[in-house]
C-alpha cells in the first residue's frame, strides 16, 4: 500500500471477491475479478457445481489463496452500483446470525428480481464424446448396440454440432439435429455429454404495444376490417392497446397492412402495473387526520412525536377491534411523508392487500408500490426498481415486504403484529415482524406494532419498557364492541340427540339477520368437505400417499370454487397429492367408509339447504387462489351482492364489513386439543379476531360461538373481550413451562428421503446433545415430528429452551459444526429459531 500523499506507488487492484450464493451452505465463495471489478452489494454471475449462480458480493479484495487453490472468474457483472443499500446487507447478516442461516439463502430472499435472470440448461461435449466423435463409428459399435442407425446418426450429428466446445441449448440441438430428450438424457448418462444450468440477464421491464393512428395520413381505399380498426382508434382519441383491439374479431393481419400503408404506428411503452383494491374512494391530503377521535389523536401524537425526535423507537399499538388503528396508520405515513421519509405498512396475508392498497392509492396516489408473492417475477421485479428509484414512498405488502429498498425510511408499521402468517416456513426461517423491528433499528426510524390481541411476546417487551405500549381501548364513535353468546354443544347434543353442524341458536339468529337486510358471516376454520375418511370395519384413515396425514374429500366443484379440480376427490393440504375416492376400504375391502368431520364447503352446502334463499359466498383456498379472486369476492360482499358469507380463518382478518351484524364461529375450539404450547393464545386470537367483524357500521353486533369447551379461559376472556386477564393467566403457564416469552426456542429438524438417514443422523445428534454439557439448556428430542413424513420426507426434531438467545445461537452453530464433521448434510438439518409451529 502506498504510503499518504506520496503517490509513487498505486493502489492495489483487487483480485478477487467473496460471493454470496444460494446455496444451503455457511459459508461464502471467493472468485477472480475478471474485467470490470463488481461493488459490495451488486449481483454477478459465477460457476458453481456445474451450474452458472447468481450471487452478491460481500467483499472485493487482493488476500492471496491458500496455496493450491485456483479461484474462478466471475463470469458477468450484473450490477454498475451497489443493488442493497449498506442497511439491507447488515440486516441480511443479522438475518443470517439469528437465525442461523446461509447469507447466500437470505440474500436471495431479499432480492426479489428472478425475473431478470433467465435460468436454462445448456449441453457442451464431454471428453468421453470427443473419442467417440474422432475414432468413429467403428469403436463405438458395441456399445450402440441398442439404437437404431437412424438414432445413431442423430448421435454424432449432436457431437458434430458440438464439437466446437461452444454449449447450446436443447431447442438448438433439436432444430439442428432432430434429436429429442431421450436420446440426450442417454448421451448424458454415457458421459458423452455434459448437462449444465446457465443463468443470463434478460431484460424484465413489462411493456406492451399500442397502435397509434398516424395524424393527416392519405386515407386509400379500405376494406371493411380496416375501416373498423381506425375507427375505433378514432373514437378513443388516436391510441389503444392491440391487446384490446382483438375485440374487434379482425384478423391480424389487418393491422400489419395498416403499418406498412403509414396509417398506423406501432408503439413499445411500459405496461400499466394494476394495484388493484376495493371500496377506493378519493380523499385530500390530511383527510385521516380530520376524522380522528381523542383516542386516536393520542396515539397519532405519540408516534409523529417519536418520528420527530428520531432515532429508534419501537411502539405497541394495542387497540382493540374497530377502534379506528388503521387510520391511525395513515395518518402517521403521511407525517412521514412530509417531513421526507418513506414508510413501509405490512399486513399478513395478501388476501387483506386489495382492501389497504386501494385506501393508500387514494390518499397518496402513485407514491404507492405493492410487494407480495403473487405478483408476477416481472411485476415484483418492476414494482421493487420504483422503490429503490425513489418513486415509490409508501410500500404495503406481506412479509417480504419488510426487504423493500426504501429510501429514507422512517417509519414502519406491522398490523395484525400477532399474526403466524409472518413467520417464513422455508430458509431462511424468519419472523417478518422482529426482522422489520431490526431493520427500523438500523435505520433509526420508528416501528409500530398493531394489534387487539398482540403476541405474547410483543406484550411482555411493552411490560418491560422495551417497547411502548399505546392503548385505543374503545372503538370509532364509541360503538360497542358486540356481545358474545357462547352455546354448548354438549348440551345441544343433549337436547337434540343428534350432531349438527349448525346449532339451533345459531340457525335462528343467521334467519333474523337475514331477514332484517344485514349480513352475517360464519366462520368454519377447515377447508373441503370432510377432513377424515374413515373405515367403519377397521378403523383404517385414507393417509396421503406422501404425507403421514389424513387426506381431505372435496366434492365436485361449485360455482364459489373457481379454480378447484372439478370432481369428487381426495386432496393431501400439505402437498397437493389428489386421488380419486375409493368405493373400498384399501385395507380391508369393506364397502362401510365414513366421512368424518366438516369443512367450509360442507358449511357452505348446509347453509345453502338451510337458507335457500341467501346468496351466500365462501372464502377459503379453493375459492381464493390469486389477488383477483379476493378483490372480486370483497368487493361483491362491500355491495351487499352477499350476505352469508362462510370460510376459514381468511374472514377473521382485519376486513372491513360495515353491514355484518353477526358472526358465527364453528369448531374453532378444536385447536385446544393440539400438541402446541401456543394453542390456547392461537384461539383466543382467533375468536378475538372473528367477532371483532360485527357490529363495525352503525347497528350493533353479536357474535355466537359454537364449543364444546365453555369452561375454558381463553374462551371465556374472548367472550369478555378481556385481553390483559387473558394473558395473566397464560403468561402463569408459560412461566412454569419455560416457554417463550419467558424463555427462547428453536426447532432443530432432522430429514432424510431415507427412514434410516433420518433416524441415524437424529440418534447421533441426541447422542452428541447428551455428552456435551450446556449451561441452562434444555433440550427435548429426539422425537418424531408430530407430522412424520411430509412430501415423502421423514422427519425427527428437537426441541431446544435456553435462558438467553446467545446461548442459544452457540449451542446451535456447534451442533451443525458437529454435523458436518459427522458427515450429515446441511440441507438435512432445518433450524427454525423462534419457531411459531413445531409441526
Amino acid at each position: 500500500m502506498a504510503n499518504e500523499g506520496s503517490g509513487r506507488y498505486p493502489e492495489a487492484v483487487p483480485l478477487f471477491c467473496d460471493v454470496a450464493l444460494p446455496v444451503p451452505l455457511d459459508q461464502t465463495f471467493t472468485y477472480a475479478v475478471n474485467g470490470a471489478v463488481p461493488t459490495v452489494g451488486a449481483r454477478v454471475l459465477v460457476p458453481f457445481s456445474g451450474q452458472r449462480l447468481m450471487g452478491v458480493v460481500l467483499r472485493v479484495h487482493s488476500d492471496p489463496l491458500p496455496e493450491g487453490i485456483e479461484a474462478k472468474p466471475v463470469q458477468q457483472v450484473l450490477d454498475d452500483a451497489p443493488l442493497l443499500p449498506d442497511e439491507l446487507m447488515r440486516l441480511a447478516t443479522w438475518i443470517a446470525s439469528y437465525y442461523v442461516a446461509p447469507l447466500g439463502e437470505v440474500l436471495r430472499g431479499m432480492l426479489p428480481l428472478s425475473a431478470e435472470v433467465k435460468r436454462h440448461l445448456v449441453y457442451r461435449i464431454a471428453e468421453q464424446g470427443r473419442k467417440v466423435l474422432y475414432e468413429g463409428a467403428e469403436k463405438g459399435s458395441s456399445r450402440r448396440s441398442r439404437l437404431t442407425p437412424e438414432e445413431q446418426n442423430r448421435e454424432y450429428a449432436v457431437l458434430n454440432y458440438l464439437e466446437s466446445g461452444e454449449p447450446a441449448k436443447a431447442s438448438a440441438l433439436r432444430s439442428a439435429t432432430q434429436a429429442n430428450k431421450a436420446l440426450l438424457d442417454g448421451m448424458v448418462k454415457k458421459k458423452w455429454l455434459l448437462r449444465e444450468a446457465i443463468a443470463d440477464q434478460r431484460d424484465a421491464r413489462r411493456l406492451e404495444r399500442i397502435a397509434v393512428l398516424v395524424p393527416e395520413a392519405r386515407l386509400p381505399k379500405l376494406n371493411d376490417n380496416q375501416t373498423a380498426i381506425l375507427a375505433e382508434l378514432a373514437a378513443v382519441g388516436g391510441r389503444m392497446r392491440i391487446s384490446d383491439l382483438r375485440a374487434l374479431q379482425v384478423p391480424d393481419s389487418t393491422l400489419g397492412t395498416l403499418v406498412k400503408r403509414g396509417l398506423v404506428a406501432i408503439e413499445e411503452v411500459p405496461e400499466a402495473f394494476h394495484m388493484g383494491g376495493i371500496g377506493q374512494h378519493p380523499s385530500k391530503k390530511h383527510a385521516h387526520e380530520h376524522a380522528l377521535n381523542e383516542a386516536q389523536m393520542e396515539a397519532l401524537s405519540t408516534i409523529a412525536a417519536a418520528m420527530a425526535k428520531g432515532g429508534f423507537q419501537p411502539h405497541l399499538l394495542y387497540g382493540v377491534t374497530g377502534s379506528g388503528k388503521t387510520t391511525v396508520y395513515f395518518a402517521a405515513m403521511q407525517r412521514a411523508l412530509d417531513a421526507g421519509h418513506s414508510a413501509l405498512l405490512l399486513v399478513p396475508e395478501i388476501g387483506l392487500t386489495p382492501a389497504m392498497t386501494g385506501q393508500l392509492v387514494a390518499a397518496f396516489g402513485a407514491e404507492v408500490a405493492l410487494l407480495h408473492s403473487q405478483l408476477t417475477p416481472d411485476e415484483r421485479a418492476e414494482q421493487w426498481h420504483r422503490i429503490r428509484r425513489g418513486e415509490a414512498r409508501i410500500v404495503v405488502g406481506t412479509r417480504s415486504a419488510v426487504f423493500a429498498p426504501l429510501v429514507k425510511l422512517g417509519l414502519i408499521i406491522v398490523d395484525e403484529e400477532h399474526d403466524s402468517s409472518y413467520k417464513q416456513e422455508e430458509t431462511p426461517r424468519y419472523h417478518g415482524r422482529d426482522v422489520a423491528v431490526m431493520r427500523a433499528k438500523f435505520n433509526d426510524a420508528t416501528i409500530v406494532l398493531g394489534s387487539a390481541t398482540p403476541s405474547l411476546e410483543s406484550w411482555s417487551n411493552s411490560e418491560k419498557g422495551r417497547y411502548r405500549r399505546v392503548e385505543m381501548l374503545t372503538r370509532v364513535m364509541n360503538r360497542p364492541l358486540p356481545e358474545v353468546e357462547l352455546v354448548d354443544m354438549r348440551a345441544e347434543f343433549q337436547a337434540t340427540g343428534q350432531e349438527n353442524l349448525f346449532c339451533r341458536r345459531l340457525i335462528e339468529e343467521t334467519q333474523a339477520t337475514l331477514d332484517r337486510g344485514e349480513q352475517a358471516i360464519i366462520l368454519l376454520n377447515r377447508r373441503g368437505y370432510s377432513f377424515v375418511v374413515m373405515c367403519r370395519s377397521c378403523g383404517e384413515k385414507i393417509e396421503c400417499e406422501n404425507c403421514a396425514i389424513s387426506m381431505t374429500f372435496h366434492k365436485p366443484a361449485t360455482r364459489t370454487d373457481l379454480h378447484a379440480h372439478p370432481g369428487e376427490r381426495l386432496e393431501c393440504h400439505y402437498c397437493g397429492f389428489r386421488r380419486s375416492v375409493p368405493k373400498l376400504c384399501p385395507k380391508c375391502n369393506s364397502e362401510h367408509l365414513y366421512y368424518l368431520g366438516a369443512g367450509s364447503q360442507q358449511g357452505e352446502e348446509r347453509l345453502q339447504e338451510i337458507f335457500p334463499n341467501a346468496r351466500i359466498g365462501r372464502m377459503d383456498r379453493d375459492t381464493v387462489r390469486g389477488r383477483s379472486d379476493m378483490e372480486r369476492l370483497l368487493t361483491r360482499l362491500h355491495a351487499g351482492e352477499i350476505n352469508l358469507l362462510v370460510g376459514t380463518q381468511m374472514i377473521a382478518k382485519g376486513h372491513d364489513i360495515h353491514g355484518v351484524t353477526l358472526v358465527g364461529v364453528v369448531g374453532a375450539d378444536h385447536a385446544l386439543g393440539l400438541p402446541d404450547f401456543r394453542a390456547a393464545e392461537r384461539v383466543f386470537q382467533l375468536l378475538t379476531q372473528v367477532s371483532g367483524r360485527a357490529g363495525r357500521g352503525d347497528l350493533p353486533g353479536k357474535v355466537l360461538v359454537q364449543t364444546y369447551h365453555p369452561d375454558h379461559y381463553a374462551i371465556q376472556f374472548a367472550a369478555k373481550h378481556d385481553y390483559p386477564a387473558f394473558v395473566a393467566k397464560e403468561m402463569q403457564y408459560r412461566r412454569w413451562m419455560h416457554y417463550p416469552p419467558f424463555s427462547v426456542l428453536a426447532n432443530v429438524l432432522i430429514q432424510s428421503d431415507k427412514l434410516e438417514e433420518a433416524t441415524g443422523w437424529s440418534a447421533t445428534l441426541g447422542g452428541w446433545f447428551q455428552k456435551t454439557s450446556f449451561d441452562k439448556v434444555r433440550i427435548l428430542g429426539p422425537a418424531a415430528a408430530p407430522i412424520v413424513r411430509l412430501k415423502r420426507i421423514y422427519r425427527y426434531h428437537f426441541v431446544l429452551k435456553a435462558e438467553k438467545r446467545q446461548t442459544l445461537g452457540e449451542v446451535l452453530r456447534r451442533m451443525l459444526a458437529f454435523a458436518d464433521a459427522q458427515g450429515i448434510p446441511r440441507r438435512s438439518i432445518l433450524v427454525d429459531v423462534d419457531a411459531v409451529h413445531l409441526m
